[in-house]
């Protein structure tokens, strides 16, 4: 706006916000986008309801683009990532349950740093997960990560315990692990095993429901335990696999091949 020398909201048109999504869609993502153009609307229907002003949002729709398919870690990546540890050092202990958490349970990473003690059941192998919009939903904990957490909960988290706190995780002050600790954290370890897809605490969020389905699930169980409300926005993941099924093809398929043999021209009746 300031651009455009508007300083009155009263000022803004449509032809104004238009042109700024416009701008921005060749800058960003479109589901950055997306969210703009919602906070756009939210914002200029607050003012027209609480000031009595025209809302030039009216008309702004902005659709996400279904082309972009959620990057996800192969199983031999999972596995080179979690065993990059080294488990004798406390520090690195807390990072290694906290990325298991998030891959093995489909974690977001602030569902994983914000989860508590009485949450997290590792005898029967669930955890009571507190997602968008504060619905709780309950999710398995594989049994190969039990132990792990086990022992996290049990000799390392102690060791940082400064004061009473009912976090699950906490860092070597006694404090909260925050999201953005995380993301560093992943950060170096893209550099350390030279990793080119930048791993993020969401992208292991989306292999875990990559390899819940190549493993057999069906997507409402994936749709449940990934606590999306719109089994819509699972379904990205069939488009995933469908994409790796076309690419074995194409990579597998002999008819490539096959045309590029020499088929001998079919002699004439005499």
């Amino acid at each position: 706006m300031s651009e455009h020398n508007v300083t009155d909201t009263a000022e803004i048109t449509y032809q104004l916000i238009e042109q700024f999504i416009t701008e921005q869609s060749t800058l960003k993502a479109s589901s950055s986008v997306v969210r703009m153009a919602a906070s756009i609307r939210s914002f200029h229907h607050d003012l027209a309801f609480m000031h009595n002003e025209a809302d030039p949002s009216l008309n702004l729709e902005v659709h996400k683009s279904t082309n972009t398919l959620p990057v996800y870690c192969t199983v031999d990546e999972i596995s080179q990532l979690m065993s990059s540890f080294d488990d004798t050092d406390p520090n690195q202990y807390m990072d290694h349950a906290i990325l298991e958490a998030i891959y093995s349970c489909g974690l977001r990473v602030s569902e994983a740093v914000s989860l508590t003690l009485n949450r997290v059941d590792l005898d029967s192998g669930k955890v009571r997960v507190l997602g968008k919009g504060e619905k709780e939903r309950i999710v398995p904990i594989p049994q190969g990560s039990i132990s792990l957490l086990k022992y996290w909960r049990d000799v390392v988290r102690p060791v940082f315990l400064k004061a009473k706190t009912p976090l699950f995780f906490i860092n070597r002050f006694g404090r909260r692990v925050t999201p953005r600790y995380v993301e560093l954290m992943l950060q170096r370890k893209d550099v350390e095993l030279g990793f080119t897809k930048h791993i993020t605490p969401h992208k292991l969020r989306h292999s875990y429901a990559t390899h819940m389905l190549q493993g057999g699930a069906d997507l409402r169980s994936i749709q449940e335990m990934l606590g999306h409300s719109n089994i819509q926005t699972t379904e990205i993941y069939t488009h995933v696999q469908n994409r790796q099924m076309f690419t074995s093809y194409e990579k597998f398929h002999p008819g490539e091949s096959l045309q590029k043999l020499e088929i001998p021209a079919k002699k004439k009746d005499k």
